[in-house]
């Protein structure tokens, strides 16, 4: 394999494209985990808040946040947060 294939192949930074793959699958597993009922708009909307937030938390605990798998994880747990936070603020 090229050096130039294998370096892009191996990029540890998430593209804008992949962040809203990721902001999607978040949004959807938050949602099916807190019981909530939302569309793909607002399951993107948490999932991509989640992921700042996810990632910004990983920052201060020194866990580092990298590649696909990472971010999702990363990304799942702040959108889990932001619902959480959405509930107790609307009442429910």
């Amino acid at each position: 394999m090229e050096a130039d294939t294998y370096a892009a192949l191996n990029q540890p930074e998430v593209g804008w494209f992949t962040m809203i793959i990721i902001g999607l699958l978040a949004g959807y597993i938050a949602e099916k985990v807190t019981d909530s009922d939302h569309g793909l708009f607002a399951n993107l909307l948490f999932g991509l808040i989640g992921a700042f937030l996810g990632k910004y938390l990983a920052e201060m605990a020194a866990i580092p946040v990298f590649g696909f798998f990472r971010t999702l994880i990363a990304a799942t747990v702040g959108a889990i947060i932001v619902l959480f936070l959405w509930r107790r603020i609307r009442g429910r």
